[in-house]
């Protein structure tokens, strides 16, 4: 079994409200040091696999069907 992290985050140059907004808000509320706030998704997976190569391959699957438009998103892969 193995343990996995995919993080999806926006391309270079999609717009991120949640990300804008937060910066926003965290201006209003005193922090002007953040000068940039990027919003991302977590998935955290326990995937029954015979090996790594196997889980990455699925996991692949998994983020072009469900996890991520390939359009506006990229995403990155880490084993626990």
């Amino acid at each position: 079994m193995f343990t996995v992290e995919v993080k999806v985050g926006l391309k270079k140059g999609v717009s991120d409200p949640e990300g804008a907004n937060t910066h926003k808000s965290l201006e209003l509320l005193g922090f002007g040091e953040v000068k940039e706030v990027k919003s991302l998704k977590l998935y955290r997976m326990h995937i029954e696999a015979d090996s790594k190569e196997e889980a990455v391959k699925r996991v692949e699957e998994m983020c072009m069907k469900i996890l991520t438009n390939p359009v506006i998103h990229t995403h990155e892969i880490e084993f626990l």
